[in-house]
């Protein structure tokens, strides 16, 4: 029943967030058999890490992974280096097995919304192109490894907001609606995973 229930809730996220899971029957029996290639957007794509760091004109600096840190606290997506570009026309960017920040677009903005722009870079690297997918990843991992709290969450509305939104990114105000409902659930699945540690 556990596993049934989990199933639903994953499915019922995925439309949530990325736009649907192709999931097919045989592949809804079990999390054994669910195919991650058949989940939600297509995977990111780009150059690689050599490729961009070459590029002429581009003054970068790669940052091994587990020593990047903002604000003089640790960040890390896994195995993945980060790679300094300040010539970057956003505030992130994300290609297959690395993941890019531009630091002076970072400049000036508390530590929760850096957190936020890093994770929600490192979030496309498990998640794909969809960038609601990426927002909720990234505010997931701030309530479980507890750099975000409410204030954090208004913050990031507060510069979220602000973004009129394009071909492939919602309007700031919509992404901080879906953001604040990423922020409720995961923060109820904390809660109910304390109440479960508590009970043994």
């Amino acid at each position: 029943m556990v596993k049934t229930f989990m199933l639903v809730a994953l499915a019922g996220l995925c439309g949530l967030l990325l736009g649907g899971c192709n999931l097919d029957r045989e592949e809804q029996t079990s999390f054994g058999t669910l195919v991650p290639s058949k989940m939600g957007p297509p995977p990111i794509t780009g150059p690689s890490l050599e490729q961009y760091v070459s590029q002429e004109g581009r003054e970068t600096r790669t940052i091994p992974e587990g020593k990047m840190t903002l604000n003089g606290h640790p960040v890390q997506c896994g195995t993945r280096p980060t790679v300094i570009d300040a010539k970057l026309d956003s505030w992130g960017g994300s290609f297959p097995g690395y993941l890019i920040l531009n630091p002076t677009r970072l400049e000036g903005l508390a530590t929760p919304v850096k957190f936020y722009v890093y994770y929600h870079e490192c979030g496309h690297q498990f998640v794909g192109r969809s960038e609601t997918g990426a927002d909720c990843w990234s505010i997931q991992r701030g309530v479980r490894y507890g750099w975000l709290d409410a204030k954090g969450m208004d913050q990031i509305c507060d510069f979220i907001s602000q973004l009129k939104g394009d071909a492939v990114h919602p309007p700031g105000p919509k992404r901080c609606d879906l953001m604040r409902q990423c922020y409720a659930a995961a923060l109820a699945q904390k809660a109910q995973i304390r109440n479960a540690q508590d009970v043994r």
